[in-house]
């Protein structure tokens, strides 16, 4: 892609909010018409989870629906590489949610990943994955591992 952040990485449709948008629902629709080519008609949200704070700073509102087959997609090519499925049983395993450790310029990073065949999914993107495990399988944040977020609970109006 031709983006200047992020270029090369696997991550959910999204980004920031214009002045037309009503609200996070509605920039998270726009964001998946204009970057993945799905109408919104095509989407059933069934809510929201709390805010996700990346490392650098970014407070994103992640939106949760339901897409049902079949669809048919036509990515932008100046946003989007690729545009693929992973399954849900695949990523509410526990077993597939694999934590890394790295040391950038001096400090050290610790994340999420979820490898999927030729795929890597990690950082922000696998974070907000767990936080979704989180909410819908229970048991709450792993006390064990730092997360840059406070807890996660479904909106009042999820299902």
């Amino acid at each position: 892609s031709h983006l200047k952040h992020h270029a090369g990485q696997i991550s959910f449709p999204g980004g920031h909010a214009d002045p037309e948008d009503d609200d996070a629902v509605d920039t998270a629709l726009r964001e998946m018409e204009e970057e993945v080519g799905l109408h919104r008609r095509q989407i059933r949200v069934i809510g929201q989870l709390d805010p996700y704070i990346t490392r650098t700073g970014f407070s994103v509102i992640p939106v949760v629906g339901l897409i049902e087959p079949p669809f048919d997609v036509s990515p932008d090519p100046n946003e989007v590489e690729d545009v693929f499925e992973v399954p849900l049983d695949f990523l509410m395993n526990p077993a597939n949610h694999q934590r890394h450790r790295r040391e950038v310029n001096g400090t050290r990073r610790d994340f999420y990943a979820m490898p999927y065949g030729e795929r890597f999914i990690w950082g922000a993107t696998a974070g907000m994955v767990k936080n979704l495990y989180d909410v819908l399988v229970g048991g709450g944040p792993d006390p064990n591992f730092r997360r840059d977020f406070q807890g996660v609970r479904p909106s009042a109006g999820s299902d």
